[in-house]
Protein backbone atom coordinates (compact mmCIF):
# COMPACT_ATOMS: atom_id res chain seq x y z
CA UNK A 1 0.00 0.00 0.00
CA UNK A 2 1.21 3.50 -0.85
CA UNK A 3 1.09 6.19 1.83
CA UNK A 4 -0.64 9.04 0.01
CA UNK A 5 -1.05 11.14 3.16
CA UNK A 6 2.47 12.52 2.69
CA UNK A 7 2.18 13.10 -1.04
CA UNK A 8 2.93 16.61 -2.28
CA UNK A 9 -0.05 16.33 -4.62
CA UNK A 10 -2.90 14.43 -2.95
CA UNK A 11 -5.08 12.47 -5.32
CA UNK A 12 -8.77 13.28 -5.64
CA UNK A 13 -10.24 10.40 -7.63
CA UNK A 14 -13.78 9.86 -8.86
CA UNK A 15 -14.51 6.24 -9.77
CA UNK A 16 -17.17 6.64 -12.45
CA UNK A 17 -19.41 4.55 -14.67
CA UNK A 18 -22.89 3.17 -14.94
CA UNK A 19 -24.57 1.11 -12.26
CA UNK A 20 -23.08 -2.37 -11.98
CA UNK A 21 -19.59 -1.46 -13.22
CA UNK A 22 -18.04 -1.95 -9.78
CA UNK A 23 -17.58 1.62 -8.57
CA UNK A 24 -17.94 0.72 -4.90
CA UNK A 25 -15.90 -2.49 -4.98
CA UNK A 26 -13.11 -1.23 -7.21
CA UNK A 27 -13.16 2.22 -5.64
CA UNK A 28 -12.66 0.81 -2.14
CA UNK A 29 -9.83 -1.45 -3.32
CA UNK A 30 -8.09 1.34 -5.24
CA UNK A 31 -8.44 3.65 -2.23
CA UNK A 32 -6.91 0.98 0.01
CA UNK A 33 -3.98 0.46 -2.36
CA UNK A 34 -3.35 4.21 -2.54
CA UNK A 35 -3.74 4.70 1.22
CA UNK A 36 -6.71 7.01 0.74
CA UNK A 37 -10.14 7.15 2.36
CA UNK A 38 -13.13 6.01 0.30
CA UNK A 39 -16.65 7.44 0.10
CA UNK A 40 -19.48 5.82 -1.82
CA UNK A 41 -21.19 8.71 -3.60
CA UNK A 42 -24.53 6.92 -3.26
CA UNK A 43 -24.38 7.75 0.45
CA UNK A 44 -24.28 11.46 -0.49
CA UNK A 45 -27.55 11.41 -2.49
CA UNK A 46 -30.45 13.35 -1.03
CA UNK A 47 -33.25 11.07 0.23
CA UNK A 48 -35.52 12.28 -2.59
CA UNK A 49 -33.05 10.97 -5.20
CA UNK A 50 -32.85 7.54 -3.61
CA UNK A 51 -36.63 7.27 -3.46
CA UNK A 52 -36.93 8.30 -7.10
CA UNK A 53 -34.36 5.71 -8.26
CA UNK A 54 -35.88 2.99 -6.08
CA UNK A 55 -39.20 3.65 -7.82
CA UNK A 56 -37.47 3.05 -11.16
CA UNK A 57 -37.45 6.69 -12.23
CA UNK A 58 -34.18 8.02 -13.67
CA UNK A 59 -32.79 11.15 -12.08
CA UNK A 60 -32.76 14.31 -14.17
CA UNK A 61 -30.08 16.98 -14.18
CA UNK A 62 -31.97 19.07 -11.62
CA UNK A 63 -31.99 16.07 -9.25
CA UNK A 64 -28.28 15.48 -9.73
CA UNK A 65 -27.03 19.07 -9.39
CA UNK A 66 -26.98 19.28 -5.57
CA UNK A 67 -25.53 15.76 -5.34
CA UNK A 68 -22.68 16.56 -7.74
CA UNK A 69 -21.88 19.70 -5.76
CA UNK A 70 -21.70 17.61 -2.57
CA UNK A 71 -19.38 15.09 -4.29
CA UNK A 72 -17.09 17.92 -5.42
CA UNK A 73 -17.06 19.47 -1.96
CA UNK A 74 -16.17 16.12 -0.38
CA UNK A 75 -13.19 15.82 -2.73
CA UNK A 76 -12.07 19.42 -2.29
CA UNK A 77 -12.38 19.18 1.47
CA UNK A 78 -9.99 16.24 1.72
CA UNK A 79 -6.51 17.72 2.06
CA UNK A 80 -4.80 14.31 1.97
CA UNK A 81 -6.75 12.87 -0.96
CA UNK A 82 -9.93 10.87 -1.39
CA UNK A 83 -11.57 8.31 -3.66
CA UNK A 84 -15.29 8.79 -4.33
CA UNK A 85 -17.56 6.44 -6.27
CA UNK A 86 -19.90 8.57 -8.40
CA UNK A 87 -21.51 7.73 -11.73
CA UNK A 88 -20.45 11.08 -13.33
CA UNK A 89 -22.03 9.94 -16.58
CA UNK A 90 -22.04 13.25 -18.46
CA UNK A 91 -19.29 15.73 -19.15
CA UNK A 92 -21.43 18.41 -17.49
CA UNK A 93 -21.59 16.28 -14.32
CA UNK A 94 -17.81 15.90 -14.29
CA UNK A 95 -17.50 19.64 -14.89
CA UNK A 96 -19.76 20.27 -11.87
CA UNK A 97 -17.47 18.11 -9.73
CA UNK A 98 -14.36 19.82 -11.13
CA UNK A 99 -15.91 23.22 -10.30
CA UNK A 100 -15.44 22.22 -6.65
CA UNK A 101 -12.36 19.97 -7.07
CA UNK A 102 -10.39 21.10 -10.14
CA UNK A 103 -7.67 18.48 -9.67
CA UNK A 104 -10.11 15.53 -9.77
CA UNK A 105 -9.07 12.51 -11.83
CA UNK A 106 -11.84 10.28 -13.21
CA UNK A 107 -11.38 6.50 -13.22
CA UNK A 108 -13.96 5.27 -15.73
CA UNK A 109 -14.93 1.62 -15.24
CA UNK A 110 -16.13 0.68 -18.71
CA UNK A 111 -17.88 -2.52 -19.76
CA UNK A 112 -20.27 -4.07 -22.25
CA UNK A 113 -24.06 -4.11 -21.74
CA UNK A 114 -23.88 -7.89 -21.26
CA UNK A 115 -21.25 -7.74 -18.49
CA UNK A 116 -23.01 -4.87 -16.74
CA UNK A 117 -26.44 -6.53 -16.96
CA UNK A 118 -25.11 -9.79 -15.54
CA UNK A 119 -23.53 -7.93 -12.62
CA UNK A 120 -26.74 -6.06 -11.86
CA UNK A 121 -28.82 -9.26 -12.02
CA UNK A 122 -26.54 -10.85 -9.42
CA UNK A 123 -26.77 -7.93 -7.00
CA UNK A 124 -29.32 -7.64 -4.20
CA UNK A 125 -30.28 -4.95 -1.75
CA UNK A 126 -29.38 -1.99 -3.98
CA UNK A 127 -31.79 0.81 -4.87
CA UNK A 128 -30.78 0.92 -8.55
CA UNK A 129 -32.92 -1.53 -10.55
CA UNK A 130 -31.55 -3.29 -13.63
CA UNK A 131 -34.25 -1.62 -15.73
CA UNK A 132 -32.40 1.70 -15.47
CA UNK A 133 -29.16 0.34 -17.01
CA UNK A 134 -30.20 1.21 -20.57
CA UNK A 135 -31.08 4.74 -19.44
CA UNK A 136 -27.64 5.13 -17.89
CA UNK A 137 -25.86 3.73 -20.95
CA UNK A 138 -27.77 6.18 -23.15
CA UNK A 139 -26.73 9.04 -20.86
CA UNK A 140 -23.06 8.04 -20.58
CA UNK A 141 -20.63 10.40 -22.32
CA UNK A 142 -17.10 9.09 -22.70
CA UNK A 143 -14.36 11.14 -21.13
CA UNK A 144 -12.69 13.56 -23.53
CA UNK A 145 -8.99 13.99 -24.21
CA UNK A 146 -8.95 17.27 -22.25
CA UNK A 147 -10.21 15.56 -19.07
CA UNK A 148 -7.89 13.96 -16.52
CA UNK A 149 -9.20 10.42 -16.87
CA UNK A 150 -8.20 6.78 -16.90
CA UNK A 151 -10.46 4.23 -18.62
CA UNK A 152 -10.36 0.61 -17.44
CA UNK A 153 -12.17 -2.36 -19.03
CA UNK A 154 -14.09 -4.15 -16.27
CA UNK A 155 -13.95 -7.55 -17.97
CA UNK A 156 -10.54 -8.20 -16.36
CA UNK A 157 -10.37 -10.05 -13.03
CA UNK A 158 -10.67 -7.68 -10.06
CA UNK A 159 -7.04 -7.97 -8.83
CA UNK A 160 -5.69 -7.20 -12.32
CA UNK A 161 -8.19 -4.38 -12.77
CA UNK A 162 -7.18 -2.78 -9.45
CA UNK A 163 -3.45 -3.13 -10.17
CA UNK A 164 -3.88 -1.56 -13.62
CA UNK A 165 -6.02 1.27 -12.22
CA UNK A 166 -3.52 2.06 -9.44
CA UNK A 167 -0.56 2.05 -11.81
CA UNK A 168 -2.31 4.30 -14.30
CA UNK A 169 -3.64 6.67 -11.63
CA UNK A 170 -0.14 7.10 -10.22
CA UNK A 171 0.97 8.26 -13.66
CA UNK A 172 -1.61 11.08 -13.59
CA UNK A 173 -0.19 12.79 -10.49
Amino acid sequence: MIDASHAANPQHIVVMGVSGCGKTTIGALVAHELGLPFVDGDSLHPVENIAKMAAGTPLDDDDRAPWLEIVGRELAGSANGLVVACSALKRSYRDAIRAQAPDAVFLHLDGSREVLGARLEGRSGHFMPTALLDSQLATLEATASDERAVVIDISAPVPALVADAVARLQQTV
